[in-house]
């Protein structure tokens, strides 16, 4: 008999994007970039372009549930990307599903805010988002507008970075990586910060671009694949900033639309990764 390989599959939760820049799209390009299998389960379809969202169409959280079911008892993934939750009703159905995969890595980006300022969460959803999704995440990441909405604080600086955090890691979380991509200066921090007191700041060099749709949702989806691909989840962010970066800089000059143009996922493809079934 010959031999049988698998792909590592991954599995993203979030909403669609009809330019492409973010949302199911930027996590399924990401993944394939990063040489992963890519399943999806869409929880809003968005009416968006690079200037910004005017639309958002809810799936029922039945539905939701079933595209998640079937992906999991199926393909298996090896690690999960939740993004755009925007209603309590579907992140306890997403929470009810995923209680039967607790082995599962899962990072979560809370997407709240777009690149452009629009809102894209229901305000009634927040409280949910931290007691039914948060306490099942790997690893939470949210953007300095998020942090704050999470942290109910104002970040103006680092040491603002390192105290949400820890406001965040109090409420529930077992790690969080605030992404301070929106502070003005040449250099970007990340601040990491996990239930066991670890804390780790990245520092990048800023890139002067406007196409910057999609970065957090490509960023944790980079992070779910170098998880699914065995790297601890110091090696996946450290990995997974270091693909951001080169998807900017190899994107920053492209225009896509007249706002806010997406990064270039797909400048260096990996073959898809196959291991032998056991």
């Amino acid at each position: 008999m010959s031999k049988q390989y698998k792909y590592t599959a991954l599995l993203t939760i979030a909403g669609s994007d009809s330019c492409g820049g973010a949302g199911i799209q930027a996590d399924l390009k990401t993944f394939s970039a990063l040489g992963c299998y890519g399943t999806s389960a869409i929880t809003a379809i968005t009416v968006q372009n690079t200037l910004g969202v005017s639309g958002i169409h809810s799936i029922p959280a039945e539905i939701v549930k079933g595209q998640i079911k079937v992906v999991m008892d199926d393909i298996k993934p090896m690690a999960i990307k939740i993004g755009m939750v925007h209603s309590a009703e579907l992140a306890v159905a997403i929470a009810a599903v995923l209680k039967e995969y607790p082995q599962i890595p899962v990072i979560f980006d809370p997407v709240m805010v777009s690149t452009s300022g629009h809102r894209l969460i229901e305000k009634d959803t927040i409280a949910a988002l931290q007691k039914e999704l948060f306490p099942k995440a790997k690893l939470i990441t949210p953007n300095l507008s998020e942090a704050e909405i999470l942290a109910a604080m104002k970040i103006n600086n680092v040491a603002d970075m390192k105290e949400a955090a820890r406001r965040m890691i109090t409420a529930g979380c077992n790690a969080v990586l605030v992404k301070g991509g929106h502070l003005q200066g040449p250099d970007l921090f990340d601040v990491y910060l996990d239930k066991n007191g670890f804390e780790k700041t990245f520092r990048s060099t800023a890139i002067s671009t406007k196409n910057t749709h999609g970065t957090g949702c490509t960023l944790s989806s980079a992070i779910a694949a170098f998880v699914g691909l065995n790297n601890d989840i110091y090696v996946a962010i450290e990995k997974a900033k270091a693909y951001v970066h080169e998807a900017i800089v190899a994107g920053q000059d492209v225009k896509t639309g007249e706002g806010h143009g997406p990064l270039n996922h797909l400048f260096d493809p990996q073959k898809l990764f196959k291991h032998e079934m056991e």
